[in-house]
């Protein structure tokens, strides 16, 4: 659906030969209604009209599409607003018209070097502090899964082991709660040393869950 027409055959004879499944497990594809329309507006290099839902409003636009992108099965549009390069995600979009204005490419707009940069944008904004940790081998394992920033963070470390076989490691992290519900699933493998609201956070929330399960200290 997010070829053109002509492209459309080619690419059926090819998926009876290679199968692309680029939804995570545990997960289902996002419905996107609207995407048939976007690609089309994207091949034939025209405008859009779009009504899409926000976390903050839901706002009507006029975007100049400029590509699209399957990020971990998940469609995004890239097109331009007011002379800006935004991001748009599709299942987001709850209406898309094509205008017959055609769109006014950026010269050496380059799509994916604009993903790139948008990606490392994002993660700059997002995390914010850092955390400090103990992990055995099996926890460095299971930290590499937790996000790409984390893992880059694991690789980059020197992780020498002490005495107890534990390696300390800095990873990003987005906040105290959410760090909490990551590390914590992750215990005893990973422990927390720093920052110190962080390590609370977490025993805190073991004596809740003890608590709740009828457990007591000794």
């Amino acid at each position: 659906s997010g070829l053109p027409a002509v492209a459309r055959d080619d690419a059926q004879r090819v998926s009876s030969r290679l199968h692309l499944d680029p939804v995570d497990w545990y997960r289902d594809a996002e419905p996107v209604p609207q995407l048939a329309t976007i690609a089309e507006a994207v091949w034939r290099e025209q405008q859009l009209a779009i009504c899409y839902e926000s976390w903050k409003t839901t706002a009507a636009r006029i975007v100049e599409p400029l590509g699209l992108v399957l990020k971990a099965g998940i469609w995004y549009l890239v097109g331009v607003v007011k002379n800006e390069p935004r991001t748009f995600r599709i299942s987001n979009i709850m209406a898309a018209e094509m205008l017959p204005e055609t769109v006014r490419r950026p010269q050496k707009f380059d799509l994916a070097t604009y993903w790139r940069a948008s990606i490392e944008r994002f993660e700059r904004e997002l995390y914010r502090s850092e955390a400090t940790l103990l992990a055995t081998p099996a926890g460095l394992k299971s930290l590499s899964y937790v996000s790409s920033a984390v893992a880059r963070a694991v690789a980059a470390s020197s992780r020498a082991p002490g005495e107890d076989g534990r390696s300390k490691v800095r990873i990003p992290i987005e906040s105290i709660e959410h760090a909490t519900g990551q590390l914590l699933r992750l215990a005893p493998e990973v422990e927390v040393i720093a920052p110190e609201p962080l390590r609370i956070s977490i025993i805190e929330r073991i004596g809740a869950i003890a608590k709740l399960y009828g457990l007591t200290s000794h």
